[in-house]
């Protein structure tokens, strides 16, 4: 079980924090830990850090820098005042372990982030079951684009930020991604919040959607009465969320007029969308997208609709759209393996996300499209089982490919393994098979596909190590 978030709240950490002082983040080279360092050292703290793997996101730490350590040691809470932790980390990790011995004050990563964000004006909260990413990464680009020099915390790396996970600029605007697991946005502190989507996900902490639904009802009320929500008039459970939020609703749809926002006049041209963004019947502007898929067209028009409501011209809007690219590992075009087939690789793991994929990529007018699809927990496998056999049973798929399942901060106690996933995706007229070794997934696959083909990478854990062997 992953350990709990502290609730200290903003007024006791800047506190602790009153002069400069050594933070040691605990699991650094996480996406939001990251960040959160980057901040941490740009606001004139000492950082270190530690996490088990090296990876780019601590290359680019320990280039300004900061101390990144692979090998585990209480050593290195010499000197510290402060231990920041994510909540993946074991409570054996000896140098949380060492901070509780020693009376240094912890802090979870969730309650250390609500706590940077009240340096800014104007916060935007970013949630939902699917597309956290994405909408960020649109909204990065039009503040951009909008000299609105915006500060941001994503769930993946942006591309317009050299590949860095956050954005560092001005203290007028925060926008951040609020991830409910755990409910750990409910220690954030949004002046605004998008909401998405609401589905069943997180079942490994989650009992049920009513759960989650409170939980997404919860972080709105943090935005409080002089705060305002964006919300998915087409999704029934976030509005059924947000019934007793007390401040402003801006409601946005696709193809639905009986919305403040909505999105009309959609043509598709290799899978890419254009469409008109309407407020209440007038017509504001004309966005293009270069990213693949109809789910994306709700993730711009919500952009969209939160960024012209924070005053940004509606077609300085539509300009910072037609440039986005797509946030990092979603559907991101990697390359041409030497038989010829183009690879791309996708975050996806949830039943709703494979299919809104997949769906894309049948649009973008490949000959065929092979799937290789990592299962991210027994927990979310188990639970939503049916869902992903559906999924992947698509006819858009000529062949599923499935890795052994990514354990994550799980164990296998729950008789799964993808063996019983790719025969219940047989029986559903798909065709798939369980192959464990990547190297010899690589082969496979470079064996089946060519010219005009799509090679389609996908899941949340390490699954993209397999897309080098594809493309060398």
């Amino acid at each position: 079980m992953s350990l709990p978030n502290t609730h200290l709240g903003p007024a006791a950490i800047g506190a602790l924090l009153n002069a400069p002082k050594h933070i040691f983040f605990a699991g650094i080279g996480g996406v939001s830990m990251s960040s959160l360092a980057h901040i941490s050292h740009l606001r004139g703290h000492r950082v270190s850090g530690y996490d088990r793997t090296r990876s780019a996101l601590t290359a680019q730490l320990e280039e300004i820098g900061i101390p990144v350590y692979t090998e585990s040691d209480t050593a290195h809470l010499d000197g510290v005042d402060l231990l920041v932790y994510t909540v993946a980390i074991p409570a054996s990790l000896p140098e949380y372990a060492e901070a509780l011995r020693r009376g240094i004050p912890v802090i979870s990563r969730a309650d250390y982030l609500g706590y940077v964000m009240t340096g800014y004006r104007t916060r935007i909260g970013v949630s939902g079951t699917h597309g956290k990413s994405t909408t960020t990464s649109m909204l990065e680009r039009i503040f951009r684009i909008a000299d609105l020099d915006p500060t941001v915390s994503c769930g993946a790396p942006l591309k317009d930020a050299g590949g860095r996970c956050d954005r560092i600029g001005g203290e007028e605007y925060f926008i951040f991604e609020a991830c409910e697991y755990m409910d750990s946005f409910l220690d954030f502190n949004p002046t605004d919040v998008i909401v998405l989507n609401i589905e069943l996900d997180h079942l490994d902490y989650f009992r049920d959607i009513r759960q989650i639904e409170t939980s997404f009802g919860g972080f709105m009320a943090r935005a409080g009465e002089a705060g305002r929500v964006f919300l998915n008039l087409g999704d029934d459970n976030v509005m059924r969320a947000a019934q007793s939020f007390p401040g402003r609703v801006v409601t946005f749809a696709v193809e639905n007029k009986h919305a403040d926002y909505s999105a009309e006049e959609i043509v598709f041209a290799h899978g890419m969308a254009s469409f008109t963004v309407f407020r209440r019947g007038e017509a504001l502007c004309r966005i293009h997208l270069r990213v693949p898929g109809a789910h994306n067209i709700c993730d711009a028009l919500a952009a969209a609709a939160a960024s012209i409501e924070n005053g940004v011209p509606p077609q300085k809007a539509a300009e910072g759209l037609a440039g986005f690219e797509g946030a990092a590992r979603r559907m991101d075009c990697l390359g041409v393996t030497p038989e010829g087939a183009t690879v791309y690789d996708d975050y996806a793991h949830h039943p709703t996300e494979i299919h809104s994929t997949v769906q894309a990529a049948a649009g973008m007018d490949f000959d065929h499209i092979t799937l290789v699809f990592q299962p991210h927990t027994y927990s979310r496998t188990k639970e939503l089982f049916g869902d992903f056999a559906a999924a992947l049973a698509d006819p858009a798929l000529r062949e599923v490919i499935l890795t052994d399942i990514y354990p994550a901060r799980e164990t296998d106690t729950r008789g799964m393994s993808s063996e019983l996933l790719a025969e219940a995706v047989r029986v559903r007229g798909g065709r798939c098979r369980a192959i464990s070794s990547l190297d010899e997934i690589a082969a496979e696959v470079r064996r089946a596909c060519g010219r005009g083909d799509m090679i389609l990478v996908m899941g949340a854990g390490d699954v993209s190590a397999l897309c080098p062997r594809l493309l060398r």
